[in-house]
């Protein structure tokens, strides 16, 4: 498995992937995504600037995306809590999604290992990883607790009016 930056020309690979994972959270009655965002327009400008990462397995099949953030990352301008570090050097991971026809076989505790990864290689100055995920994703919520992060504080509004997120940090 592997990670490596999207391009433009699979703009439309990674938005099937982003409206493949709002049709699952749909359909585990969770409300995150289930608006305008992610739109293609956020999707496009993480592929411009370089923010976008595609997984693929080993033979090269598409597996999931997310997108690495450099500070400062101003969703959390509104945050009500705490930061471990209060260091401006950390990167957030935003976007996270896995295919449907890929889930329940682990590969997504393989994205988060090989994130870690690529993170410490392409961003070695990073003091910490910053991500959120909406109160009711409970998967998600598992699986970032799984690989230590911190709940640090709750942000509400910033991507949908009504949602309220959970926001979390690793030190590394």
């Amino acid at each position: 498995m592997y990670l490596r930056k999207a391009k433009i020309e699979e703009l439309d690979l990674v938005c099937d992937i982003i409206e493949d994972g709002k049709q699952q959270l749909a359909d585990a009655g969770i409300d995150q995504w289930q608006n305008e965002y992610p739109n293609r327009n956020v999707i496009k400008g993480d592929i411009e600037d370089g923010r976008a990462v595609i997984y693929n397995s080993d033979d090269h099949e598409t597996l999931g995306v997310a997108a690495i953030i450099e500070s400062p990352d101003h969703a959390y301008d509104t945050m009500d809590g705490e930061w471990l570090s209060t260091s401006d050097k950390y990167v957030t991971v935003h976007r996270v999604a896995i295919f449907s026809h890929h889930q329940g076989k682990g590969y997504a505790s393989q994205l988060f290992r090989d994130l870690f990864d690529y993170i410490a290689e392409n961003h070695p100055d990073a003091d910490s990883i910053r991500i959120d995920t909406h109160r009711d994703n409970k998967k998600m919520q598992h699986l970032i607790e799984k690989f230590g992060f911190q709940k640090v504080g709750d942000l509400v509004g910033v991507y949908h009016p009504a949602d309220v997120c959970f926001v979390y940090e690793k030190l590394v």
